[in-house]
């Protein structure tokens, strides 16, 4: 059984205008509010078997706890599952004055994790999601078992992209123009079409119509903006190599996002990392095979579960 959807608060003047999912959105009925500091967080739970350890997901930019959908049900038979939408996406709302940098937001995360009084046992973070789930983890904030990259966009862009790629979205960000011109854009059927085949993934119907409803929003729109205008993976990828806890690196073969010599990047720089390559999926691979990512989570992590049990 889910806990009950909650309303969400009304926020107060100069914050962001909260948006609640609709009745038709994935897993609807297993969402609440839970408000912490200036942020109002839309959060996922599936409670799991009892006594069962935490696994938190975290999703990538520009998607919500409905990229979930296929993963965390089955997850839940052997976890309690938790996702929240991340500052600036889809049905958290996130005022104007919250950074959404990279530290800043895996900040935020432990800020949740600490108000709901739980340490994830496995963390899973897909894309822009893995970053945050790193820097959670050099950051100290949690200590977890076992940390998993779907996809993981944890390198700097390279190449003339890389160096214009920050000031072109910190210019398009302070636009106010912008969202609203995107979101009319991206939220029509051929714009999220172009958006989706872009990631290499076959997504399902209910996946799209997820998408569509997030990229014609102008504030789900902004968010995104702010978020990447903040990104700064430099850092990140400078400290990796302190990282020593385990980590597991996934990345489909057929991603058109990140590349897969990424994650072999990554591979060489953790010292306690384990790589392993999904045919034939694109960059939402635990959108387009959801058991093929679980088996590969679940071989890596068994031997923790199972000590966990003895």
């Amino acid at each position: 059984p889910c806990a009950s959807s909650a309303a969400a608060s009304a926020p107060a003047p100069g914050e962001a205008v909260t948006e609640t999912a609709p009745a038709w959105w994935p897993d609807a009925r297993c969402t609440r509010r839970v408000r912490v500091g200036a942020l109002d967080w839309q959060l996922l739970e599936l409670p799991g078997p009892p006594n069962a350890p935490v696994a938190m997901l975290l999703h990538g930019t520009g998607a919500s706890t409905h990229s979930w959908r296929a993963l965390a049900g089955p997850l839940s038979q052997h976890c309690r599952v938790l996702a929240p939408d991340l500052p600036g996406h889809a049905f958290t709302t996130t005022p104007p004055q919250q950074s959404l940098s990279l530290p800043a937001v895996a900040a935020a995360v432990a800020a949740l994790l600490r108000a709901l009084g739980v340490t994830p046992a496995l963390l899973v973070g897909h894309s822009a999601g893995a970053a945050v789930a790193l820097q959670l983890v050099l950051d100290g904030h949690c200590q977890p078992e076992l940390t998993v990259s779907i996809n993981g966009a944890l390198l700097p862009l390279q190449g003339p992209l890389g160096r214009l790629f920050l000031p072109l979205a910190r210019l398009l960000s302070l636009n106010p123009l912008v969202p609203s011109v995107f979101a009319a854009w991206a939220g029509s059927a051929a714009g999220t079409r172009r958006l989706l085949d872009s990631t290499g993934s076959q997504v399902d119907a209910l996946g799209q119509r997820c998408y569509a409803h997030l990229m014609g929003s102008r504030h789900h729109a902004a968010g995104v903006l702010r978020l990447m205008a903040s990104w700064d993976l430099a850092p990140l990828a400078s400290a990796l190599t302190h990282l020593q806890a385990p980590v597991l690196l996934l990345q489909g073969s057929r991603d058109r996002m990140v590349p897969p010599e990424h994650a072999r990047a990554v591979a060489a720089l953790l010292p306690r990392a384990r790589s392993v390559t999904l045919p034939g999926l694109g960059h939402l691979a635990h959108e387009e095979d959801a058991a093929a990512v679980l088996a590969a989570l679940l071989d890596a992590w068994r031997p923790r579960l199972g000590q966990r049990a003895a």
